[in-house]
């Protein structure tokens, strides 16, 4: 199972991936409250968010961090996260998975595509995959609005 999701952004591909990585560009369009993120092969990816007050029925709070290793990365076009997992702030991690993220040229505009696999059969996985496709798509449009005000 995987999310795979793309978006039009009216900005260069190097301003949208690095996006990615920078930490007043991650806490503005994906909510997140820390983040160490190295934009260079086998560095960290990891970012934090606040335990949201509400518990799913399967996961727990929702929040906490997700993490792995960068082990693609070209400015501008691709970011590549594996041994990525998340560990909710109260329940057991969720993983392995990988992250993908392109950013290629489509006419005057940038393609971000996001694709984020991994999975195991069982009803905490299905339930991580629809909560996390909802959240993508909130924070893909977010990132949009962030990278084509500045």
């Amino acid at each position: 199972m995987f999310f795979e999701h793309s978006i039009l952004i009216t900005a260069a591909p190097t301003r949208v991936l690095g996006a990615f990585f920078d930490p007043v560009a991650l806490a503005a369009w994906w909510q997140t409250t820390r983040s160490v993120t190295t934009p260079r092969t086998l560095g960290v990816y990891a970012v934090e968010w606040e335990p949201t007050p509400e518990t799913d029925e399967i996961l727990g709070r929702l929040g906490g961090v997700f993490y792995g290793i960068v082990v693609e990365y070209h400015p501008g076009r691709e970011l590549a996260v594996s041994d990525a997992w998340w560990l909710p702030p109260d329940t057991n991690p969720v993983g392995p998975m990988s992250l993908q993220v392109t950013c290629v040229m489509d006419g005057p505009a940038c393609r971000l595509r996001v694709r984020q696999s991994g999975f195991e059969e069982s009803p905490r996985w299905r339930r991580y995959y629809s909560v996390i496709e909802r959240g993508w798509q909130m924070s893909m449009a977010a990132l949009k609005e962030y990278v084509e005000r500045d």
